[in-house]
């Protein structure tokens, strides 16, 4: 085959059909939902995925009136994509999340962590916990329900849970605090009677407890205002969509947000990696232990 027909063929595999519906969506395309979405959020997207984006953007271009996949492309890129291309994360991204999700890391936190912490915290001192991807606040609401099992005072202490997605809609609705009763079925009935409201079929955070937990959105891969050091970080389930070097990097970046023998708390399909790997104890299931003094 000569070097043009060579070329040829590359250029119609890439315009070809990539997955068949009502709007033309070529590997071309795919590509560049790729691209645009590693660069805005670090999320690396296989090709294996295809079938997943079309289903999920198609209502993107319904919405938007538009015909093709190229036109959103068009739009995503361009100068004025910037709201777009948050609604393209938020279609791609995954909110799955429950309440006390993996109760081995509450149990430890529990057991392990916060006695001596809050005992700290009576004596003056202060607590402050990270969960990051927070997705609609459940994560954030178990590790304050946690600590209000030990301490019912906890919302009058210097005690905060920072709660950080990329999805502003998740952000809202943890803001809000109000879950159904499935949602809400793995929550102990005295901590649910306790600390939520009745409306209707669903229950509402009360505000003692939303007094404990801070929602701000933050993109892992862009910047991190946060000061002051964590005792505890919670990011399960989160860096399993990033390529192993952006894991590496978080995982860093993580360290001097980390006060001495702070705890990280991962997924259990996730394991630490990157050059700070040795300052991180194994102390549990996924559960890690900071070792040294964060930089």
């Amino acid at each position: 085959m000569s070097q043009a027909a060579a070329q040829m063929t590359v250029r119609e595999s890439r315009h070809a059909q990539l997955v068949e519906g009502e709007f033309t969506f070529t590997a071309e395309d795919f590509r560049m939902i790729a691209e645009t979405l590693h660069a805005a959020a670090g999320i690396a997207l296989p090709e294996s995925k295809a079938t997943l984006v079309y289903s999920r953007l198609a209502k993107r271009l319904r919405t938007l009136g538009l015909e093709s996949f190229r036109d959103y492309c068009a739009l995503v890129s361009g100068k004025d994509g910037l709201d777009e291309r948050q609604q393209m994360i938020v279609a791609l991204t995954t909110n799955v999340t429950r309440f006390f999700r993996e109760p081995h890391h509450f149990e430890h936190l529990k057991a392990q962590v916060l006695p001596g912490l809050l005992a700290d915290v009576r004596r003056g001192g202060s607590l402050r916990i990270w969960s990051a991807g927070s997705s609609n606040g459940q994560e954030a609401y178990s590790i304050a329900l946690t600590i209000l099992s030990l301490m019912p005072d906890a919302p009058d202490a210097d005690i905060r849970i920072l709660a950080s997605d990329i999805d502003t809609k998740m952000l809202a609705e943890g803001r809000a605090g109000l879950y159904g009763a499935t949602a809400m079925a793995p929550v102990p009935t005295d901590l649910r009677t306790r600390w939520f409201e009745r409306e209707g079929d669903a229950w509402r955070a009360s505000e003692p407890l939303k007094r404990l937990v801070v929602f701000n959105e933050l993109n892992l891969i862009g910047d991190w205002p946060m000061k002051r050091q964590f005792q505890a970080i919670f990011c399960r389930n989160v860096l399993i969509y990033f390529e192993e070097a952006t894991q590496a990097k978080i995982f860093s970046r993580f360290v001097p947000l980390m006060a001495p023998g702070a705890r990280l708390y991962i997924g259990h399909s996730e394991r630490v990696c990157g050059p700070d790997t040795a300052r991180f104890a194994t102390d549990g299931v996924t559960t890690y232990r900071l070792t040294g003094a964060g930089r």
